[in-house]
């Protein structure tokens, strides 16, 4: 199994995972000209796409959704509350998902594990091929016990680690938007983030990624520095950027 981004954070999000030949899209938050540009960019044509998987419908995770499911006849799965705010969907291939039932694309498993996050019907996933697990956790407010014991057991993850509480407070965004940045509806902190990994099996995974780091109320070094406690027990660390997303990353059986 391998995953990549194409892009982290609030200007636009997707993320890619590939095994037995199956290639999924998490959410789409770019228009179809810049998606095809930074698709390509990591060797993967939109054709080649077999379903996109929508964890909510903020614009930097669904704005180009329909648009690139359309063009090349990719089928959409999503809640029944996240569609709501899909364009056209008489016209997409549209298959609604429930929140925490596990279901298939071929010969991936799927979970869409309920999240805390300001939208209708949020779900964040995780994502099963064969005996490796990949856990996509972003866009949540607050750790729940219940996400907390669905990503025990991941060999890879992705997840965000969005805002230095200073900074938000001491930052240049109105007071309304502080409190839901901040709020248990909203985005991790870095020390949110790092309690969740003190609370997973961290000798597990192979790769973990943290993204969505925002680019006015945090930095890659700060995320380090909170982080620092535990990055010993991880094989690697890497973090995702706007601009660049992250090149694949490759999760191999352990025997």
């Amino acid at each position: 199994m391998r995953f990549s981004s194409i892009g982290s954070g609030s200007k636009g999000n997707s993320t890619l995972v590939e095994y037995d030949s199956v290639i999924i899209l998490v959410d789409c938050g770019f228009s179809v000209k810049e998606a095809e540009k930074r698709l390509n960019f990591i060797g993967i044509h939109p054709s080649a796409i077999n379903c996109i998987l929508v964890t909510h419908e903020h614009s930097d995770h669904i704005r180009g959704v329909s648009s690139l499911a359309k063009k090349y006849n990719i089928p959409v799965m999503a809640t029944p509350g996240t569609s709501k705010s899909l364009k056209n969907t008489s016209d997409l291939d549209l298959t609604y998902i429930e929140t925490d039932t596990n279901f298939c694309i071929k010969s991936l498993r799927i979970t869409p594990v309920t999240v805390p996050h300001d939208a209708r019907e949020p779900v964040q996933f995780i994502i099963k091929g064969g005996p490796l697990t990949l856990g996509i956790l972003t866009d949540t407010g607050t750790i729940t016990q219940h996400i907390i014991e669905h990503y025990q057991q991941c060999d890879g993850l992705l997840i965000e680690s969005n805002h230095d509480e200073n900074m938000l407070t001491k930052g240049i965004y109105p007071e309304s938007l502080k409190e839901r940045v901040g709020g248990d509806w909203g985005h991790l902190n870095n020390k949110q983030t790092l309690y969740f990994l003190k609370n997973i099996k961290l000798e597990l995974l192979q790769e973990l990624v943290i993204g969505h780091i925002s680019e006015n109320n945090n930095s890659i070094s700060l995320v380090k520095e909170t982080i620092s406690e535990i990055t010993n027990q991880v094989s690697s660390i890497s973090y995702a950027t706007q601009n660049e997303g992250f090149n694949w990353k490759e999760l191999k059986y352990q025997y």
